[in-house]
């Protein structure tokens, strides 16, 4: 098969591409500049403003394209910070698409990445593909970045949305970003760690954007996330006894509040989300377990 990437350079991108090339596919991606982090067979193509047309025309016919570029979500949400996050994956999405529907020949399929933020701060809430969207920032850019991809349907392409959870990898995500403090025995939960916390281990999403791609039944929202969500207190309580470290403090709300501002909110937001769709689109998770997943990461 002949991809298109974008986001190729990020933290998924890196994985998904190195995947797709050991397979025998051949893949092409976006950027801003071509990166010396990818293997070389992979063909970049320049896309320095996203409120312009990819140059798509430019590319060898494509089977399908994974959507996966955007503004980093981990920073603090100043105004400037959320325009350059919604304009990245709303604009950027809506000219992806345009410039896909002026294809002579169109791929099979668009797989645009999205986030369960879609569902907002739900408390005790069980949340699957179809619980209505929630309120706040995220759930407003994770709203119309769906929205934007979906406006492929009308070339004839399948469409799929993976809302990802957390993403637990070895060498980015949030992941690496807890493992200093723990080893220090300085972790803890954030707040009173009851708000929950959905997850998925990188080797499950990159499986399952794989099985988004390749089943022609697959189309619409699926959770990208494991079938066992944890809370706050819970996943800290598992990744300090995989460290064999002790977790004994706690992140006041309030501090978390006056470090990060609004985008506290990601950290003390409550998301219980479950895979309903995934798992019944035939979709098999082999880390859906919090405490074998962390052994398998830091082994």
């Amino acid at each position: 098969m002949t991809f298109l990437i974008t986001g190729a350079t990020g933290f998924i991108g890196k994985k998904l591409v190195h995947r797709l090339l050991a397979r025998g596919d051949a893949v092409n991606y976006l950027g801003r500049q071509r990166s010396t982090q990818l293997d070389s067979r992979a063909a970049y193509h320049p896309w320095n403003n996203v409120k312009e047309l990819p140059p798509l025309d430019s590319m060898p016919r494509l089977d399908a394209v994974v959507h996966l570029a955007g503004e980093p979500i981990a920073q603090r949400w100043t105004r400037p910070a959320k325009k350059r996050i919604y304009t990245s994956r709303v604009e950027g999405t809506r000219q992806l698409v345009r410039a896909i529907g002026k294809l002579r020949y169109k791929p099979a399929v668009l797989v645009c990445a999205s986030a369960i933020g879609y569902y907002g701060d739900r408390g005790d809430e069980t949340l699957i593909e179809r619980s209505a969207w929630g309120n706040g920032f995220l759930t407003s850019v994770c709203r119309d970045w769906e929205r934007e991809a979906l406006h492929a349907r009308e070339f004839g392409l399948r469409v799929v949305t993976p809302r990802f959870a957390t993403v637990l990898g070895r060498e980015g995500g949030a992941l690496p970003r807890m493992l200093a403090p723990f080893r220090f025995g300085l972790g803890g939960k954030f707040g009173d760690g009851r708000q929950w916390m959905s997850w998925i281990h990188m080797e499950d999403l990159l499986r399952l954007l794989l099985f988004a791609i390749e089943n022609p039944a697959v189309s619409g929202a699926i959770n990208a996330s494991s079938p066992r969500p944890v809370t706050n207190a819970e996943f800290t309580s598992a990744l300090a006894a995989a460290l064999h470290r002790p977790a004994i403090l706690s992140v006041p709300k309030m501090a978390l509040r006056l470090a990060l501002g609004e985008m506290s909110t990601v950290l003390l937001g409550s998301l219980r989300v479950l895979p309903q769709r995934t798992e019944q689109m035939g979709f098999r998770f082999e880390q859906p377990k919090l405490a074998r997943a962390l052994a398998h990461l830091l082994s």
